[in-house]
């Protein structure tokens, strides 16, 4: 597999996942024609992409979805309940429902239960062989019950949304900082990256974080946190980048 986030942060995401046989997008929350764009910088073709697999329906996870549908008509993987609230987007046919796991020729796909203040919001895990990715953004923390399946795997995308000391000062209203520090909020960075030291393992060999914030993080506080929370559980792991909102990763290698 080869993985690529075209496009992370508060005003859309999206990400690119290719194996020797499929192409698909995890959300579609930048504009269409971003997304083409982005698309054909790393050498793939819009025209390929045969199905998105949906977090959630907030905007900035979906505000291209009608537009790449008209023009691709990809197939939709998403949960029965986020159907509902995107039915005048994605027409039925093309939707496919995902309530546990779906298999796609040897692509594997696994789906967890994130919280977010939305009627549904979900993670994904893909496999293919013996190599996994795992995507987590938009929850307020990780259920106890899906740490095992989360463990030891080649790759994570993981929301680091915030710095709480800078969205406590910062310029949000009250009821905003409450929402974000919320069980149905974002992790922080502090909490993202206290989930990471569970989770990573021998198979791990990169992390990307994701779904930073412009208004209440940084890419170096972001980047100093997960070394400092670490270096006090005594792991030794720097291969660590950060999504940006107005550029693409490198294609990596799974």
């Amino acid at each position: 597999m080869r993985v690529s986030v075209l496009a992370s942060g508060s005003k859309g995401n999206s990400t690119y996942i290719e194996t020797e046989k499929h192409h698909f997008l995890i959300d579609l929350g930048t504009s269409s024609l971003c997304a083409e764009k982005r698309l054909k910088e790393l050498g793939a073709d819009p025209k390929k992409i045969e199905g998105i697999f949906i977090t959630h329906s907030h905007t900035d996870h979906i505000a291209g979805l009608r537009v790449f549908i008209k023009k691709y008509s990809p197939t939709i993987y998403l949960t029965k309940k986020m159907y509902k609230e995107v039915k005048d987007i994605v027409p039925l046919p093309l939707a496919c429902f995902i309530e546990e796991e779906l298999s796609i020729e040897d692509f594997h796909i696994g789906i967890f239960k994130t919280s977010h203040d939305t009627d549904e919001s979900v993670g994904y895990i893909f496999t293919e062989n013996d190599k996994s990715i795992v995507y987590v953004t938009d929850t307020g923390y990780i259920n106890l019950k899906n740490e095992q399946k989360l463990k030891n795997k080649s790759l994570y995308i993981m929301e680091s949304n915030h710095d709480t000391e800078m969205l406590l000062e910062g310029k949000y209203p009250y009821y905003l900082k409450q929402r974000i520090l919320g069980d149905r909020g974002h992790l922080s960075n502090a909490d993202s990256a206290y989930y990471m030291t569970k989770f990573i393992g021998k198979n791990t060999h990169k992390i990307i974080l994701a779904h930073l914030s412009h208004e209440n993080n940084t890419e170096a506080k972001a980047l100093a946190t997960y070394k400092e929370v670490f270096h006090k559980k005594n792991l030794d792991f720097d291969a660590i980048v950060v999504a940006k909102q107005e550029e693409t990763t490198e294609l990596i290698e799974v």
